[in-house]
């Protein structure tokens, strides 16, 4: 991962949401998925993508321009595992020039790999139906 952005997975739960939120927006595909387990489970793109799948729809989706802010709601860390609760505002540019506005809640679960590191195990966004614009 980049030094450079900082992408070392910190302890704090404000701290890692803030990491994704930086890394999410520079728009890099391949080092927000860096972010993963190899068999990770994301939602992001509408249905569960792992592994290859996963990392071909980041690469592409984040070339976009998407923009994400997010703040966490809830935590539960154990030795080895954390779940975050947050709340997030995504806007995603349309073929058509304009912006899709979405709102929702997204459930994230880290675990902690044997060199002592984060990474994202799962990462489902719900949109809220009345936010999606």
């Amino acid at each position: 991962m980049s030094e450079a952005l900082g992408s070392v997975i910190p302890d704090d739960p404000d701290q890692q949401n803030d990491l994704f939120v930086r890394i999410f927006n520079s728009g890099d595909g391949a080092l927000y998925d860096s972010m993963y387990t190899a068999d990770a489970v994301s939602n992001i793109s509408g249905a569960p993508l792992s592994g290859e799948a996963r990392t071909a729809f980041f690469k592409e989706f984040l070339a976009t321009g998407p923009r994400i802010n997010s703040k966490v709601l809830q935590t539960f860390t154990t030795s080895d595992t954390s779940l975050l609760i947050v709340d997030y505002e995504l806007d995603v540019p349309t073929p058509e020039g304009g912006t899709l506005h979405m709102h929702g809640t997204c459930t994230d679960v880290l675990v902690r790999n044997v060199e002592g590191q984060w990474r994202l195990a799962v990462d489902r966004p719900v949109p809220d139906e009345q936010h999606a614009a």
